[in-house]
């Protein structure tokens, strides 16, 4: 058996649960697998797992479990406490962390202006990669300020020799 990991999902953390769930259901076509799940400060196995990971003072979170068309795994996030903050800079690329994640659409342009009539942001013009075989990439970022790559072709692909 292999300790090597494979990817399974992003998780991010928006303002409103329901209008997040709603926005990647209808822009990105991904599909709810569960919730959204309540999970309380408290002594359940939800509450104390939570704990375990937050520390104290969330009081109530919600979550919602997602997969892309593909089966790639999405969760989004609502916590109570502390209050949800919308950083003035969304994109903080020099600070650790995950900067961003990525999706691949064959026609990077068209997505990114999805997600601009659907309230998102397209924070860079479509780049092109390899001319000779049409790998493009762009920035967007959903209404919430999480920030997303697309890419026009599968990451192996485009960046490999």
């Amino acid at each position: 058996m292999s300790h090597r990991p494979t990817f399974s999902h992003v998780g991010i953390t928006v303002p409103n649960i329901g209008e997040a769930v709603e926005w990647y259901r209808t822009v990105f076509d991904y599909y709810l697998l569960a919730g959204p799940l309540e999970v309380l400060e408290d002594d359940t196995p939800l509450g104390v797992a939570a704990t375990g990971i937050y520390g104290t003072g969330f009081a109530r979170f919600q979550f919602a479990h997602m997969a892309s068309p593909d089966g790639n795994g999405f969760e989004i996030f609502q916590f109570d406490a502390p209050a949800y903050e919308r950083p003035d800079d969304t994109f903080q690329f020099w600070r650790s962390g995950v900067n961003h994640f990525a999706l691949t659409a064959p026609d990077v342009a068209a997505l990114a202006a999805d997600v601009v009539a659907a309230g998102g942001r397209q924070r860079s013009d479509v780049v092109t990669i390899n001319e000779d075989r049409g790998y493009q990439i762009l920035y967007c970022e959903d209404p919430w300020g999480n920030v997303f790559e697309v890419c026009s072709h599968p990451y192996a692909y485009i960046w490999g020799a």
